[in-house]
């Protein structure tokens, strides 16, 4: 009897089963019983699969090809084989034969839904995004028993979100456990922006479906936007795990390590995967964003073109261009992105990064009036699916200032854990903050890490918010916590920060948001420096009205909200110097820029550091920095940019009326 397609009897079943079993747990164990089992049965079809999914698995697909092919060749008639097959030439970065492999497997087994998916991936991973959107189709098809799915997955294509809800809700009003609608459901949390809900649809998806692979990527990806790197680089590792060289897999990967400071590790996993797989255009476009980080501009420049190249209405790969702050579009380049921008059809996200490459590229041009539209009609794309509800920032205010008086501070002086490392610089965003971070971080005691969300993150945990309180207990629950809790707190702090810093004895917390937290600060780390870089509000409230911020900062996409805001933004920090006089030390943005050495001398002195010349020239230091001011700290202070609003003062009033009386406090010269 043919040993290749002979029906495995009663214990070979077993033995296969077990080997089968081992290849996630420990793939060399599955390895040698799939040798042990060839031996009595050669070229066992199964036994063989085996035997090549562990070498994949152990990092080696060309051993796997070397007993996947010959078999292949021999009987091709098996979708599972050749679903292995394709797993392992796309591994070795032969994508091409891959997917002629994998369109052969859901030929034999149309119903074959990991082969689908398997080749959605490498289409993706090869820049075919309209086959690989037709294959992840394919599978979701196959995969599910609620074809609404399927019709529920265009509506989401087109940004039909309400349509696409609809439907996904229907399924599972009807079936509360189907995975793939709870996944779906997930992609249009995170489309609508609302993260939180997101991650816990698919928390829930994954505890149904621990193999789901299509939800533990979208989980690793939203613990990434969410800034939890650790869990997310887990997620991430385990799906590598069963597909090691996933190159979807591994463009995720290379993003957490960027996010975590491993930029050079980052650069050599793109690089990798480039060497297989360059048409890649979100890859591409990542890739710049690190070599960005680092400082290699021109590089990055490269980077952000091949990926326009690859997908001309890649939105966000002009927008990186234009962030630069650098750069110079030419004719061409706007002709492109007028033609690629049809905001009532465009996909939003690539609609609103056109709208601000084009506002900056116009307002180069010195074209305000053309530059105004596009930044206006950029943030209205936003805000559509970004609300800012001004009431919460009103309210939330007023409890930090009605919660944490000076009688309640004062008498909590003696708490919190009483290590001096962090730094922390706060204020508005656009306000000079990655300038005061770019001066401290040129010192060589202190460390610059990256805009942290832990404090932001411990006061989300204390206040417990919930659908019935949604409101939450903070800042109400800081009266009834004993004082070993405020220390334990200051402690967790430097804990989770770890990951971020070196061996260094200072570092900066650059969150700007954080404003709002400085008693929480205080109260738990009492000998941590607290910096409030400060602008004119005209210029810093414009100056954020034209940035697209990657996350957060909805305030901005509205002259009148951003105006507000502002005001909040006064009001508490007026109660902090109140309540805590002489604990913040402001920076002006427009006196660091007109007496430039002067405000570096006083401003290290203030955080007890010895003047070291350096620091006079920041913008010499070679380091990480991932916010819009990257490319200006890399060059000497200027001062063209102080009054940059002034061009577009004709489109301002909204703005300035919302800052009402801040702007006899901070009068227009």
């Amino acid at each position: 009897m043919d040993s290749t397609t002979s029906k495995p009897s009663g214990d070979l079943q077993t033995a296969l089963q077990h080997a089968a079993g081992l290849l996630q747990q420990d793939s060399g164990m599955a390895e040698e019983q799939a040798r042990e089992i060839l031996k009595v049965y050669p070229n066992m079809e199964p036994a063989v699969r085996i035997l090549g999914t562990a070498y994949r698995l152990q990092g080696q697909p060309q051993k796997g090809l070397e007993v996947l092919e010959p078999l292949a060749k021999k009987n091709a008639s098996s979708a599972d084989l050749l679903h292995e097959l394709g797993l392992c030439l796309g591994a070795a970065g032969r994508g091409q034969e891959a997917i002629v492999v994998l369109r052969q497997a859901v030929q034999l087994k149309p119903g074959h839904a990991g082969a689908w998916r398997t080749l959605g991936d490498q289409l993706d991973a090869a820049g075919d995004e309209d086959q690989s959107r037709k294959a992840y189709d394919e599978h979701l098809r196959v995969s599910t028993g609620h074809p609404e799915l399927v019709d529920a997955a265009g509506h989401l294509r087109a940004n039909e979100l309400g349509k696409a809800e609809g439907l996904v809700r229907g399924v599972l009003k009807k079936d509360p456990g189907d995975v793939n609608a709870l996944r779906m459901l997930a992609e249009i949390g995170i489309k609508m922006g609302k993260l939180e809900d997101a991650q816990h649809l698919l928390e829930r998806c994954l505890q149904l479906a621990p193999d789901f692979h299509l939800a533990r990527q979208a989980y690793a990806n939203i613990l990434m936007r969410r800034n939890d790197l650790e869990r997310s680089s887990i997620e991430i590792d385990r799906l590598l795990k069963s597909e090691p060289e996933n190159p979807a897999y591994l463009i995720i990967k290379a993003a957490v390590l960027a996010r975590m400071g491993e930029h050079i590790p980052a650069l050599k996993l793109y690089e990798k995967l480039f060497e297989n797989y360059s048409h890649h255009a979100s890859a591409q476009m990542f890739y710049g964003h690190t070599l960005k980080t680092v400082g290699k501009t021109d590089e990055a420049v490269v980077a952000y073109r091949k990926a326009i190249e690859l997908s001309p209405g890649i939105g966000e790969a002009y927008w990186s261009l234009a962030n630069l702050k650098t750069y110079d579009f030419s004719d061409d380049d706007i002709t492109k992105m007028r033609e690629q921008f049809r905001p009532e059809v465009g996909d939003p996200d690539d609609q609103g990064h056109l709208a601000f490459a084009l506002g900056k590229a116009f307002e180069d041009r010195k074209e305000f009036d053309q530059s105004f539209h596009y930044y206006e009609q950029g943030n209205s794309i936003r805000s559509r699916r970004h609300r800012h509800n001004v009431k919460i920032n009103v309210m939330d205010t007023a409890r930090q200032i009605k919660n944490l008086s000076a009688d309640f501070l004062a008498a909590r002086d003696n708490y919190g854990c009483t290590v001096a490392d962090p730094i922390f610089v706060v204020g508005l965003p656009r306000s000079g903050s990655t300038l005061v971070e770019q001066i401290l971080a040129s010192h060589s005691q202190v460390e610059g890490t990256s805009e942290l969300p832990d404090i932001i993150a411990i006061s989300r945990k204390l206040g417990n918010a919930s659908r019935d309180n949604p409101a939450g207990k903070y800042p109400e629950i800081l009266a009834d916590m004993p004082s070993e809790k405020f220390e334990k707190l200051g402690q967790g702090y430097i804990d989770t920060t770890r990951v971020q810093r070196t061996d260094t004895p200072y570092f900066i917390d650059k969150m700007p948001n954080n404003f709002r937290h400085i008693g929480l600060i205080h109260l738990i780390l009492p000998n941590a420096r607290i910096i409030d870089a400060r602008r004119h509000p005209m210029g810093a409230c414009f100056s954020g009205f034209k940035q697209l911020f990657a996350s957060g900062q909805t305030f901005t996409y509205d002259l009148v909200g951003v105006g507000y805001y502002y005001r909040d933004y006064i009001k508490i920090m007026d109660h902090w110097d109140e309540v805590l006089p002489d604990r913040v030390y402001r920076v002006q943005y427009e006196d660091m820029v007109n007496d430039t050495e002067f405000q570096i001398r006083r401003l290290l002195e203030h955080c007890g550091l010895e003047f070291e010349e350096q620091c006079l020239r920041f913008y010499e230091t070679e380091r990480a920095v991932r916010t819009p001011s990257s490319e200006q700290v890399r060059q000497p202070v200027y001062t063209q940019g102080l009054e940059q609003w002034r061009n577009f003062e004709a489109h301002l009033n909204p703005l300035k009326k919302a800052l009402g009386p801040l702007l006899e406090r901070y009068p227009i010269g």
